[in-house]
């Protein structure tokens, strides 16, 4: 078989990458032997977590089991997100830390894949002369391939492909209760923060026979919820040969794939359409929960950072979307210290939390992350501002989760049963469809079953309930 990709030396790059002919994917062969241990690290958001089964899915056929311990790995794998500088930060230092277990062992073979490859190519090499691979955010299936090229060659590899190679495996990727699946990547919004387009490249959808295909053997495998990734899922469809949208993917998912729940992230705000908002009481087994992330409060600052909305519209589609599903929990993103921010736009923020009052929010300090447009911008806000601002915005968001969590105290929510509880020895979680994490005492065997909780007690991040039946 003629090698895929050739051995090259530190800083090279792979110079064409085949288009694959089958949306089914590639098969690699089955390893009849072991082959050693695969440890993966996963920074980032959830569309890395999907990229790391897929990537333990890999790995596993052929020969590879998983393991907790990575003194005793033969592969580290390190799938990474650069999109904030303390996120690039934490790999940095990761690979610092492996330099010396690699002069221990110089047989094991370090990759670094996700955002932070893509971002910085062969500059890796350069820096970490200890790192075998490096691989870019398209370069999952490539991943059989180029360990062969390393075992036979030695020599390091840069791998940047333009184009994916989907990988079809002859079981699930996971046990869990609930599952990932992308169903598109890259994002052509260019907001003036964000690396995305940069590393993740322009927006391309996967045809909606794939993605139910996928759903339908997960459900197979035992998974009972299913979570839809996109950078902007209310983009699918664009580009596809057939005619098709997101709502239309949702409707088909719920009429042709036996799971007990769906979710899906993210959404844009500019792009949330009435169509959208009714699959939310259209659709049994789509939750009723959004992430529809804000940024930020004020009109100057949304318009500095490209983001398509006005303080108004966004106003205006959580008052239409609460018309249409009062029930529906909402979640959003918020980020402060962007160049130019004055104490008047943090304040308008800051009442958008108020009017809103979300269930949860996830919030970050700015960071330059170049080539994105803001990180030429002058006017940065100082540090100790940023600091205080975020200290502030956290402190607010906590009263107001706090406050609805304590509304639910009294009534009954259905609950799909995820397994033991982390936070409390002894205990089972589960989320409700609203997307909050309660925690309970009730029988093991409840796992991927639904179970009907009386909410008992609040805390600012969880609800403590107590089980009531079996539903």
């Amino acid at each position: 078989m003629t090698a895929l990709f050739d051995p090259l030396p530190p800083g090279g790059d792979c110079s064409s990458f085949p288009k694959s002919a089958s949306a089914e994917g590639v098969v690699y062969r089955k390893a009849s032997a072991f082959s050693g241990y695969v440890y993966i690290h996963t920074f980032g958001c959830q569309m890395n977590e999907y990229d790391s089964l897929r990537i333990r899915r890999l790995l596993e056929d052929r020969g590879y089991a998983s393991t907790a311990d990575m003194t005793e790995a033969h592969i580290i794998f390190l799938n990474t997100c650069s999109v904030r500088s303390k996120a690039e930060q934490k790999v940095h230092s990761f690979l610092g830390r492996l330099r010396r277990l690699k002069e221990r062992r110089p047989e094991i073979k370090i990759v670094v894949g996700g955002c932070v490859a893509e971002h910085l190519g062969k500059a890796i090499l350069a820096r970490f002369d200890h790192v075998d691979l490096v691989l870019g955010t398209r370069g999952v299936g490539h991943l059989p391939r180029l360990l062969d090229e390393l075992e036979a060659s030695g020599s390091p590899l840069v791998c940047l492909p333009e184009e994916e190679a989907p990988v079809a495996a002859s079981e699930p990727w996971t046990r869990q209760v609930c599952a990932p699946v992308t169903i598109m990547q890259g994002c052509d919004n260019f907001c003036t923060y964000c690396i995305v387009p940069y590393v993740r490249g322009r927006e391309r959808s996967r045809p909606r026979e794939e993605i139910v295909r996928e759903i339908r053997w997960l459900a197979r495998g035992g998974v009972r919820e299913i979570l839809l990734l996109g950078q902007n899922v209310n983009s699918y469809g664009r580009g596809l040969e057939e005619r098709t949208t997101f709502s239309e993917l949702l409707r088909r998912i719920a009429g042709e794939c036996d799971v007990s729940r769906v979710r899906f992230t993210t959404s844009h705000p500019k792009d949330l359409d009435e169509e959208l908002m009714r699959c939310f009481v259209e659709i049994p087994n789509l939750c009723k929960h959004l992430h529809l992330p804000l940024q930020a409060g004020g009109d100057a600052v949304l318009k500095r950072r490209g983001r398509g909305y006005t303080r108004r519209e966004y106003l205006d589609r959580i008052r239409r979307l609460r018309e249409i599903c009062p029930e529906i929990g909402l979640s959003s993103d918020v980020m402060v210290g962007f160049p130019g921010e004055t104490e008047e736009d943090h304040q308008a923020t800051l009442e958008m939390l108020r009017e809103v009052g979300f269930d949860g929010l996830f919030s970050f300090r700015y960071s330059d992350r170049p080539p994105a447009a803001a990180s030429r911008y002058p006017d940065k806000t100082p540090e100790e501002a940023k600091a205080r601002r975020l200290a502030e915005l956290q402190r607010l968001q906590s009263e107001i989760t706090l406050r609805k969590n304590e509304e639910q105290v009294g009534s009954a929510s259905l609950l799909l049963v995820e397994g033991p509880s982390k936070a409390s020895g002894g205990q089972l979680t589960g989320r409700t469809e609203q997307n909050r994490v309660v925690n309970f005492e009730g029988p093991r065997e409840l796992r991927g079953r639904m179970a009907l909780v009386e909410i008992a007690r609040a805390y600012s991040h969880s609800l403590g309930g107590r089980f009531l039946h079996e539903s």
